[in-house]
């Protein structure tokens, strides 16, 4: 046991200098986008509270924590400062890049909820979340993530706008949406995003996504970007064989004979190795690009339950030849962005936010989905340059790292007395404040 901790006490150390080294770069990408210092180092300051020991994550909460008399220094970043968000998204997408650089990179999409009371925050209305598990009042964001074997990092965001909501002028001028963002589905959205992360340098060959990018728009557009895919499809979804002949994948699925059927490793999980049977069929492409050739290798994979015998489906295309292995290990790529939700929502505030503006929403967002990106980085480079005696030791997860950071690193909340005290008293002031004022305004609506 001993010498297990001198191995950890050793990588405490190397996690040590890799945040130093990622954190810094990532606040020096971003400097110029700020107009004044003190902004930026209320960002800084901001980044590296929402990974503190805190119960829940909101200005009111952080600014206590890193010791300020008020939120309005946190407020005024999240909504008036003059901060080029967008230029910083693409600064830590460059940074990314540089971090990932000689790694097979897949681009992962997809999308999360947070639960809300009101349609006046932005994007707000009664749609579906997997996350709340069902249709709910409810933001819906959509997210693209540079996924390898080492790392899985979100790069960019979209938040979606519900068609009524996109056309509702009052609400859109309420929440500040700029006059350029018009409704788009998740498809659209995620076309935009793939080519942004493109232009900026990411070195992928494929594109993963669940049923929601399915569609033949998208995989239309990924095509023409030049990049693979491998996206799930429904059990209706409709595909031709190779004599032309349309069928639904849940009825051409009883053209492969039992014994080509062939079982692959799916990923670990906390009770081991998770397998799968394969199998696929080749397919027609109906998503050829306006002036490409219909070349490369159209597929319908199939994956099935090794107990319960549930099967799940994919459509893949490849530029050239593939091999089934290949195209599990890309299928599997996709399921990574869960984690990163994960991460996300339980040390980085990801969900936490409370903000009703779209300006508050960008940035809030934003700031997390760095604090993610940092943590995520130096967790991949400190298990790279970890001693080879660790080899009896599990890589350092993001989990883990978290608390070693707590303890070594980040400044840890304040909690004098007297600093509690004036909290106490300015959360109790403001709420009664609160109090009165919707009382009165309920009065006021009472009144014939």
């Amino acid at each position: 046991m001993t010498t297990f901790q001198e191995a950890v006490a050793v990588e405490v150390t190397i996690a040590q200098a890799v945040w130093g080294r990622v954190f810094g770069a990532a606040l020096e990408v971003i400097a110029d986008c700020f107009a004044r210092p003190e902004t930026r180092a209320t960002a800084a300051e901001m980044i590296s509270g929402l990974l503190a020991e805190v119960d829940t994550r909101n200005c009111w909460t952080l600014a206590q924590a890193l010791g300020h008399p008020g939120p309005h220094r946190l407020q005024h970043l999240l909504s008036r400062a003059k901060f080029d968000h967008d230029r910083a998204r693409e600064e830590i997408a460059r940074l990314v890049v540089r971090e990932l650089a000689g790694q097979d990179v897949v681009l992962v999409a997809d999308e999360t909820g947070d639960a809300k009371s009101s349609t006046d925050c932005v994007g707000a209305g009664r749609q579906y979340s997997g996350a709340l598990k069902g249709v709910g009042l409810c933001q819906v964001a959509v997210h693209l993530a540079a996924v390898t074997e080492t790392a899985r990092v979100v790069i960019d965001r979209a938040l979606y706008l519900p068609k009524d909501w996109a056309a509702d002028e009052e609400r859109r001028d309420a929440a500040g949406v700029p006059e350029e963002i018009m409704f788009a589905t998740k498809p659209q959205q995620t076309a935009d995003m793939v080519a942004n992360a493109l232009q900026l340098g990411i070195d992928a060959r494929w594109f993963a996504g669940d049923e929601v990018y399915s569609c033949r728009e998208l995989r239309t557009q990924i095509r023409a970007f030049g990049l693979g895919y491998a996206v799930g499809v429904s059990h209706t979804h409709v595909v031709t064989d190779g004599a032309g002949r349309r069928w639904q994948t849940r009825q051409i699925i009883n053209k492969v004979l039992p014994h080509q059927w062939m079982r692959m490793r799916a990923g670990h999980g906390q009770k081991g190795t998770r397998e799968y049977d394969w199998a696929w069929l080749d397919v027609r492409a109906d998503d050829t690009p306006d002036g490409h050739h219909e070349n490369g290798t159209s597929i319908l994979v199939a994956r099935r339950h090794r107990y319960t015998g549930e099967l799940s489906f994919f459509r893949c295309w490849a530029p050239g030849n593939i091999t089934l292995a290949q195209l599990v290990d890309v299928i599997c790529h996709r399921w990574r962005i869960e984690e990163t939700f994960q991460l996300g929502k339980t040390f980085t505030g990801l969900d936490e936010g409370q903000v009703t503006c779209w300006n508050s929403w960008m940035r809030w967002s934003l700031f997390s989905l760095i604090a993610a990106a940092v943590l995520t980085l130096t967790a991949a480079a400190a298990t790279t340059a970890r001693p080879a005696r660790t080899t009896r030791l599990v890589p350092l997860t993001c989990p883990e790292l978290v608390p070693l950071l707590r303890a070594f690193v980040l400044t840890p909340p304040v909690r004098e007395a007297e600093h509690v005290l004036h909290w106490m008293a300015w959360r109790r002031h403001h709420q009664a404040v609160a109090q009165a004022c919707h009382q009165r305004r309920h009065e006021l609506q009472d009144q014939p």
